[in-house]
């Protein structure tokens, strides 16, 4: 079991509560992480390339001489691939860069990535993630308050506009709910700043 300190938006300490060792403190497994976080990467690519086949190239419908006695090569159509402007033979198509993982490796990957910030110690629980400004100002404010640098994600129980809205405009900061939360991005980030109530669903959820 791990204690970690819960601190108000002022950055005071508030009461401890403990980890669920079985999330936060696995064995972890990177060939489960790197699959998700390629999966997620994968997922975003378009693979939209395409070449058109001799079936696909438009014209060539009447073959261009008589097959004997021209003293030419025989051909079928002025698009076939040896010709210039005919099909493309073995060409790229489009693609589908996605592939499946199963729901326990998926939860398995993402107890590795919470494990991995746990023991980077770049995990920090608020009692409540109470924002009532919608200025950007007082957002930097707050990271500089809470000692927070480089990027670092909030994750809040439900939807917080205010935090959203403050937080927008800064490159380093992105802000999740709960259920929202994934390998990439939690990896990917310096700091985790989760709400009381968003933790107690992610070990839900998790368990």
């Amino acid at each position: 079991m791990t204690k970690i300190s819960v601190k108000n938006l002022k950055g005071e300490d508030v009461k401890d509560i403990t980890l669920d060792s079985k999330i936060w403190n696995i064995d972890v497994n990177d060939d489960a992480l790197k699959k998700m976080i390629r999966l997620q990467l994968d997922s975003t690519r378009q693979g939209t390339r395409k070449t058109k086949s001799r079936a696909e190239v438009s014209g060539g419908g009447r073959k261009p001489w008589k097959q004997k006695g021209t003293g030419r090569a025989r051909q079928g159509s002025i698009r076939a691939t040896q010709w210039r402007g005919g099909g493309i033979a073995f060409g790229v198509d489009n693609r589908d860069y996605t592939f499946k993982i199963n729901r326990k490796e998926r939860s398995l990957a993402l107890k590795t990535a919470l494990t991995y910030k746990n023991k980077e110690k770049a995990i920090m629980v608020v009692d409540k993630i109470d924002f009532k400004s919608l200025k950007t100002k007082e957002a930097t404010k707050m990271l500089e308050t809470l000692k927070l640098a480089g990027k670092t994600i909030f994750i809040t129980k439900d939807e917080n506009e205010n935090l959203y809205m403050a937080t927008r405009n800064l490159g380093n900061v992105l802000v999740l709910m709960a259920s929202e939360i994934n390998c990439y991005d939690i990896v990917n980030a310096d700091n985790l700043v989760i709400e009381e109530d968003a933790l107690k669903e992610i070990e839900e959820v998790l368990k």
